[in-house]
């Protein structure tokens, strides 16, 4: 499995499980799809071994492990959907910034952006077929070594989550510094948001030519924007991106993929996420299934959203939860999922209860409809 074992594109495996694509597209399915945010993480025993002899951001650069991270969880679950091992922070990196991995700390930036006129330090016209050519060639082999199990999801980080990160450093609670860019500086974020949305686009579509067969955007972000905010810097973009992704796959003779928007405690702007263009709207754990499902007027899929800490609850308080989240989403329209990724003390077994109990408890559901 080296990292020149390509193949073109239409040579792929059939596709044997579209339970998932079939659920994200609208349609009807046998039993409620799952996977999981963060499904290949520190969780996995064989995670942490695969990854101990490189640092994180030299491990995304290498096809071959970024497939075999993908694929080692499908090898102990049944999850309807694989989702590549890769990060947001690819693009601020094709733009030219550092980033680095601290322990303890998590990415951190050397040199944030402080100002407007930092902004030039950004490269013009990043070619995303040369500077993240790594991701493509890793979505293509595990296209094939997935050998058509299931689905396989490609991402990109949302603008306003990736200018966060841009202006912050790193990590924070408060998203202060970069807030502080949307009140003083509101023209020269709407020129970083633009620069990330174009290469945002041209990104997902380059997933998708390499083989991704659905997408999603992590807007991680959003809860730290007020409504009004998070209208004018995120929704805006979000929109920009479904549309634009949409017409160039058009444009370029790609089949067209479902694409999920996962903007993390915006469910403020709930109604406005469900028309801004995606089939699918992943949600948090703070909103309930049956609100959600009414305020969106059942016009698109749904997806999630138990609290990833209930995995480290019983194994039969997991399955009851699991139960009433369905019963409440309902079986159609509805993918299972976290309301966030897995966290690394987390017990695979109680993972293996989680995927068990979707598909029984929904199989269940759907046969005495």
């Amino acid at each position: 499995m080296g990292d020149c074992d390509l193949s073109v594109s239409e040579d792929f495996p059939p596709l044997k499980n579209d339970t998932f694509l079939r659920a994200a597209w609208g349609k009807v399915t046998d039993y409620v799809p799952v996977w999981c945010m963060r499904q290949a993480g520190r969780y996995l025993p064989e995670f942490r071994e695969t990854r101990a002899t490189q640092d994180f951001f030299t491990t995304c650069r290498s096809p071959s492990i970024c497939c075999e991270l993908t694929l080692q969880p499908l090898r102990r679950f049944p999850l309807d959907a694989a989702i590549i091992f890769s990060d947001i922070l690819v693009i601020p990196q094709a733009l030219g910034m550092e980033i680095t991995m601290v322990p303890g700390k998590g990415p951190t930036f050397p040199e944030p952006l402080t100002e407007p006129a930092d902004l030039v330090k950004l490269k013009d016209n990043v070619d995303v077929s040369q500077e993240l050519a790594y991701v493509f060639q890793a979505i293509t082999l595990t296209r094939h070594e997935l050998k058509g199990k299931v689905p396989l999801i490609g991402f990109s980080g949302a603008p306003w989550t990736l200018m966060a990160y841009m202006i912050e450093g790193g990590g924070s609670n408060t998203m202060a510094k970069a807030k502080r860019w949307l009140y003083q500086y509101p023209d020269a974020s709407h020129k970083l948001l633009k620069i990330l949305t174009n290469v945002i686009v041209d990104y997902l579509v380059g997933q998708v030519s390499a083989g991704a067969q659905a997408l999603q955007v992590f807007e991680s972000h959003a809860g730290h924007l007020g409504s009004e905010q998070f209208t004018e810097f995120s929704l805006v973009y979000l929109r920009e991106i479904a549309h634009r992704v949409k017409e160039k796959l058009k444009v370029l003779g790609l089949d067209q993929v479902p694409m999920i928007v996962f903007a993390k405690d915006a469910h403020y702007a709930l109604e406005d996420i469900s028309q801004s263009g995606y089939e699918v709207v992943g949600l948090d754990w703070t909103i309930q299934p049956k609100v959600a499902r009414k305020r969106t007027g059942n016009k698109v899929t749904l997806q999630g959203n138990m609290d990833p800490c209930v995995l480290y609850a019983p194994e039969d308080k997991i399955s009851e939860t699991v139960k009433k989240m369905i019963e409440e989403f309902g079986p159609q329209r509805y993918i299972a999922n976290l309301g966030h990724g897995m966290y690394p003390d987390m017990d695979p077994e109680h993972v293996a209860m989680f995927v068990k109990a979707v598909h029984t408890h929904s199989r269940q559901i759907c046969k005495n409809e």
